[in-house]
């Protein structure tokens, strides 16, 4: 009977630059939602005029969170050869159920029993929601043993997941938080996105160098297969949109983003972007630029955020140039 050989992580050996470099920025975001006083915005909060509309925001983003956790980055990490690359992908997954977990505890802060009951309740129902999940559920699960394509498939889904579908959510709590509204419910989000960006990073890079070693016909037909899944996700998204938005006016807003960040989504991938540039809502970009929060991951902790300062990034580490067209 032949016995596999197993082989144990040498991080003293890197096997992929990269992967130590994500490892340690993950690990100096660490954050918990506790630590972020939602119940301030509990004031605001009850005479708050949409409130449905941020409910439906919050339930969506804990379903996407809950997949990324509980198949993405295991499924992943499971068919990654590379040990140290499977190694943040776990310490990825972790965080994606601390992201899942910190909606529930602005939902616990902010809502009654029965308001939560009904927005999970509404999540297992919405088909927008379910289409999305079920579409890159079945990408994670269709990963073959040894099949670089149906990896390099569940990294591009991944990279959508987290640089894409996430925004039609982060969009509202950001525009409201930038005007003093909801501002620390505001803070989670920013927190998160700050993890979703080295997410959409790291595995975009990933995927790239996998991407790499496909020949040039591989490349085009699957550069076909992505603009095509874009574009399934994106068609529902605007109707998602329409839907969980109707009432609020800014439907047209969250669409701009949606593309915009459509198109990070594709740079982290290394191909080319699919929309046209557009202006999007100011505040919600110094959402994600100003010392109250923290997109960007180079940055330090938001200003609600009582630990102390991590150590920065410097650009010469590595140059993200997706960063620099913004």
């Amino acid at each position: 009977m032949h016995h596999l050989t197993y082989e144990a992580v040498n991080w003293n050996q890197p096997t992929n630059g990269l992967a130590k470099v994500f490892w340690d920025q993950q690990w100096k975001q660490m954050w918990f939602p506790e630590e972020i006083a939602v119940s301030k915005d509990i004031p605001q909060w009850k005479t708050f005029g949409h409130q449905e509309t941020y409910k439906k925001v919050f339930g969506g983003l804990t379903l996407l969170d809950t997949i990324q956790t509980n198949i993405g980055m295991n499924e992943i990490a499971r068919h990654v050869p590379d040990l140290q690359v499977k190694a943040v992908l776990t310490v990825f997954g972790a965080f994606e159920a601390i992201h899942a977990k910190s909606y529930s505890y602005i939902f616990t802060t902010l809502c009654n029993k029965d308001e939560i009951e009904e927005i999970f309740q509404w999540v297992k129902e919405n088909g927008h929601l379910q289409y999305k999940a079920q579409k890159i559920a079945e990408i994670y699960q269709a990963i073959q043993e040894h099949d670089p394509v149906s990896l390099w498939k569940a990294m591009f889904a991944s990279v959508m997941l987290e640089s894409f579908l996430f925004y039609s959510g982060f969009f509202y709590p950001l525009y409201l938080g930038g005007q003093g509204i909801l501002r620390n419910s505001a803070e989670v989000i920013s927190l998160i996105l700050r993890d979703e960006s080295i997410h959409g990073v790291a595995v975009g890079i990933f995927a790239q160098n996998l991407f790499n070693q496909f020949t040039k016909e591989q490349q085009e037909s699957l550069k076909q297969w992505g603009y095509e899944l874009l574009l399934e996700l994106y068609d529902n998204e605007l109707q998602y949109t329409d839907e969980i938005y109707r009432g609020t006016g800014l439907e047209d807003e969250v669409k701009a983003y949606i593309r915009y960040n459509g198109n990070k989504a594709l740079m982290n991938l290394g191909l080319d972007t699919m929309f046209p540039e557009e202006e999007i809502n100011p505040i919600v970009m110094n959402g994600i630029r100003n010392e109250g929060s923290t997109y960007d991951f180079f940055s330090q902790k938001g200003s609600t955020y009582a630990l102390a300062k991590v150590e920065p990034i410097t650009d010469d580490t590595f140059r993200f140039d997706f960063l620099a067209n913004e």
